[in-house]
């Protein structure tokens, strides 16, 4: 069973303490869609300028991802140059061209829209909404967001959450979204907005799950060196979604071992810029990470 995401493909230009890329591959759906490739066929929504080369549509579709949704339009692909310090859990934006992005509106191609699990990447709340109205019967929606559309389009935001099943966001953004400083009430409130879950990201932290009345908490893996974590939260959001797609059973069982997995692909996707180490990688590196998280937090009863 197929999964559809809807978000950002761009060039991204990055500087961080470890080294720099210009103009290299990124983008929310397109990090998205290599982490969750490795677990499912995906249908990708987006949008490109005359200037994306074929050569990464062609990477797209040898990583199981339809590209019927990629709309190619006149103009420029979004940019985006940031920086980080040594404090690598926040990205310092120095440009943005939104280009062609500026006037995105997602159309859901007819082979799309019966799509069972959906994620909708962080774009404008507005199209989110646009997304959920063209696709017939979802079974699961996840929906991630940022604090430019917490602080911008709050009433579109709170709107769209009451058609989702789970919710992702970092930590500093469940606190604005709730005016909450603690986060298991942060967790409380969100849920009446209307996800039955909350994913809480804290970066080189971990992840924290609000599940009903259940949490999990996740630690983030320890690895030799971190070079760049842009497109962390969108390969973390993949390795999730894509594993929970491919189960299509969705309980507390699953959902934690989804965390794990998309833990595992932020993990790879970090060690490198861009999105090279996820092209790098297979399935059976997947595993054997998997397998190492675990053991990062097995204990014996008493």
């Amino acid at each position: 069973m197929s999964l559809l995401v809807v978000g950002s493909v761009a060039f991204d230009s990055v500087k961080t303490p470890f080294g720099e890329v210009e103009e290299a591959q990124g983008g929310s759906a397109f990090y998205f869609s290599l982490a969750a490739g490795f677990f499912n066929d995906i249908q990708m929504v987006a949008v490109v300028g005359e200037d994306f080369p074929e050569e990464q549509i062609d990477l797209l579709n040898e990583r199981n991802v339809d590209t019927e949704g990629l709309q190619r339009v006149p103009g420029k692909t979004f940019r985006w140059k940031g920086e980080y310090t040594y404090e690598l859990n926040e990205a310092h934006t120095l440009d943005t061209q939104l280009n062609v992005f500026e006037s995105f509106s997602p159309e859901i191609p007819e082979t799309y829209r019966d799509a069972r699990y959906v994620f909708l990447g962080n774009i404008d709340p507005e199209l989110q909404m646009k997304v959920l109205w063209q696709v017939r019967n979802p079974e699961f929606v996840g929906l991630d967001t940022m604090n430019f559309w917490i602080g911008g389009k709050r009433e579109a935001l709170i709107e769209a959450l009451k058609h989702v099943d789970m919710l992702t966001i970092n930590d500093a953004e469940a606190r604005q979204l709730t005016e909450e400083v603690n986060l298991v009430q942060a967790a409380r409130k969100i849920h009446t907005y209307g996800p039955k879950i909350l994913i809480i990201k804290q970066g080189e932290y971990g992840v924290l799950m609000f599940n009903g009345s259940k949490i999990f908490s996740a630690p983030a893996y320890p690895l030799d060196a971190v070079f760049d974590p842009t497109g962390a939260g969108d390969s973390f959001a993949g390795g999730m979604m894509g594993y929970l797609s491919n189960v299509q059973n969705i309980n507390d069982e699953t959902l934690r071992r989804a965390i794990i997995f998309g833990s595992v692909m932020a993990s790879y996707n970090v060690e490198d810029f861009s999105v090279k180490r996820l092209c790098e990688i297979s399935y059976r590196d997947i595993e054997k990470r998997f397998k190492m998280f675990k053991s990062l937090t097995h204990f014996e009863d008493l």
